[in-house]
């Protein structure tokens, strides 16, 4: 079997992946906050937790795999957001949920086996935080009830810091309800408006970290292999996730007190800058994924773009770097519906050496070298069956662009025979203005045009457009 090695973040080693049970490969990644559409730095943890779900997958069989991503639809600023706009809650969550498919999706994204939302796991949450004050581990207060950060010792483990200099470091809620200034929220009162549950510390709704826990417990065990996210929330979001799950179910730690319980793996992908600069409303470089998709900016291409670069490094978005994706994309596209049999290809196994790039630590960037390679030894099947792999190119995009080269053949040869005449006429004539004005007309279709003495071929190109060449008189 192939040997997978991921960097953990939890001991900043590059670690051999052995999964606690191969028949149940686990993983749990966070989601969205549901109340806007998804922005270029949110797809990022999308694709880079897509392609390790699909080594997975390839690796250990699809149905011994379990993917969950969560989606957070109760949240302080979707309550903004029905109050500015009055409408419905959970309208403008089911909007959000189906924008953020939709976008996901046209990035190549497979959905995961879970996406719980956070609302319909209220009965975990509040067990778990009942549990939690059983333990010593939380408290109620002023109808909030809050974890007490110092129960566990354990408390900085992933991010390296002690609770002190988190204190010193960090902009904490300051509130006199508070024992110590690190203590969060588990649960909080809900206002009148405002969505809240029944519990045994009044009326109210979760806080931000409890959600994760539960879910990934209910769906995943008290312990699973991978949590993944964007590095933003390796603290708080992390931190706590660790701290109440290991507090409500018990983690052992290892010789550097690192603890051995909950999640395994823990993955951080680095964030995204846009030409160089952090990407801001303020700085006019803030794009959200529909924006880009909008602007003729394909899903595949964003994809390639964020695979050029290792998920651990910065991520630099550029317009140059989205034309040479689109430009290899559409090479590749044509490539393959020309030369591969796409039945065969369905069949072919995935090109050992991308398997090989991706097992060492998701290099998606050595992948893509990988498949150029490919090219250079005409290994058709191979490559589309790896172009499909990595959510590049599926299938179905290959089918439908060999069925538009085949209803293109007859109007190919028709326009082959056009030029031969034309260039015949031209010998006599010594005008070749009407040869040159049908080879334009051919290559703005995207039709490639090879000429020697003897021979002309017309060759579909990948910018090839059947409209264009449709419309040719």
């Amino acid at each position: 079997m192939v040997t997978i090695r991921l960097t953990n973040s939890m001991t900043h080693r590059k670690e051999e992946f052995v999964p606690f049970d191969a028949e149940n490969v686990r993983m749990y990644v966070c989601g969205p906050t549901v109340y806007d559409r998804a922005h270029l730095g949110n797809a990022r943890p999308v694709v880079v937790f897509d392609v390790l779900y699909r080594l997975l997958r390839q690796v250990y069989g699809a149905e011994h795999v379990t993917y969950v991503r969560n989606f957070t639809d109760v949240d302080d600023k979707i309550n903004a957001k029905a109050a500015e706009t009055g409408r419905d809650i959970r309208a403008i969550t089911d909007e959000t949920i189906g924008w953020y498919h939709a976008d996901m999706d046209a990035l190549g994204a497979l959905r995961p086996d879970h996406e719980p939302r956070a609302t319909e796991y209220i009965g975990a949450m509040i067990a778990m935080i009942d549990g939690l004050i059983a333990k010593g581990h939380a408290y109620a207060a002023n109808g909030h009830v809050l974890f007490r950060v110092r129960s566990y010792a354990g408390y900085g483990a992933l991010s390296g810091r002690s609770v002190d200099d988190m204190i010193a470091g960090a902009r904490v809620e300051v509130a006199p309800f508070k024992e110590d200034p690190m203590d969060f929220v588990l649960w909080k009162p809900s206002e009148p408006g405002v969505p809240g549950w029944e519990s045994p510390w009044g009326f109210g709704r979760p806080g931000w970290h409890i959600e994760c826990s539960a879910m990934s417990r209910e769906l995943l065990g008290e312990t699973f292999d991978i949590h993944g996210g964007g590095l933003d929330l390796q603290f708080p979001h992390h931190e706590n996730e660790i701290a109440q799950s290991c507090c409500a179910h018990g983690c052992e730690a290892d010789a550097a007190g690192k603890p051995q319980g909950f999640a395994r793996t823990w993955l951080h992908n680095e964030m995204l800058l846009v030409e160089g600069k952090k990407m801001s409303k303020s700085l006019g470089n803030f794009f959200t994924v529909r924006d880009l998709l909008d602007d003729d900016t394909s899903g595949a291409e964003i994809r390639y773009v964020f695979m050029m670069t290792h998920y651990r490094s910065p991520m630099d978005w550029t317009s140059e770097k989205a034309v040479t994706a689109g430009s290899k994309l559409r090479d590749y596209l044509m490539i393959g519906s020309r030369f591969a049999d796409l039945e065969v290809a369905r069949k072919t196994r995935v090109a050992t050496q991308v398997i090989d790039a991706l097992s060492d630590d998701l290099n998606t960037h050595l992948a893509l070298v990988e498949v150029d390679r490919l090219l250079g030894k005409a290994e058709w099947n191979e490559f589309v069956s790896t172009l499909d792999f990595l959510g590049l190119i599926p299938f179905e995009r290959f089918e439908a662009m060999q069925s538009v080269l085949k209803a293109a053949d007859a109007k190919i040869y028709d326009w082959t025979q056009r030029l031969i005449s034309l260039r015949a006429e031209a010998k006599t004539t010594k005008d070749f203005s009407a040869v040159d004005l049908l080879k334009s007309q051919l290559a703005d279709a995207g039709v490639k045009v090879q000429m020697s003495q003897t021979e002309i071929e017309l060759i579909p190109g990948p910018n090839f457009d059947p409209a264009k060449l449709e419309a040719l008189k």
